[in-house]
């Protein structure tokens, strides 16, 4: 029986997957609303699916292209304590990054805020943001006395 998952399942496959199995546990999975026939009409809904998906990730992506634009004309300047020598107490932390560009009203998660080394010494920093799997932005970040 061949059968489309509307689910993953465990050991079997991921959504969307077409799959040939036997008919007991084929009729098992329709049951449980965990797949469906692949028949005509079953192949014709995931491709509109497939199709729906790829539309709203290429949508996503336009999103993060322009919000790129906006973030890589930024630059961000952080007044940070310093002891002798210059030295910084501390560093800049991806929440206080976060901060800063929500102060701009451009809402980007902490978690999106990728930072090699920490940011503790003065002068310039590159900091890279994801703001989708495919397009990242890099912020300049100064830090000064």
């Amino acid at each position: 029986m061949k059968i489309i998952l509307l689910e993953d399942v465990r050991k079997q496959g991921k959504k969307g997957d077409i799959l040939e199995v036997k008919d007991g546990y084929g009729n098992f999975l329709i049951k449980n609303k965990q797949a469906t026939v692949a028949n005509t009409a079953g192949l014709n809904r995931l491709q509109r699916e497939n199709d729906a998906k790829k539309a709203q990730e290429m949508e996503d992506i336009k999103t993060a292209e322009k919000l790129k634009g906006q973030l890589e004309k930024l630059e961000l300047t952080f007044k940070v304590k310093t002891g002798a020598g210059d030295k910084v107490f501390g560093s800049v932390s991806p929440k206080q990054i976060a901060d800063a560009l929500k102060e701009k009203n451009l809402s980007i998660d902490k978690k999106q805020i990728k930072i090699a080394d920490s940011l503790s010494a003065l002068g310039y920093h590159e900091v890279e943001i994801e703001l989708h799997k495919k397009v990242n932005a890099i912020i300049k970040v100064q830090l000064t006395k």
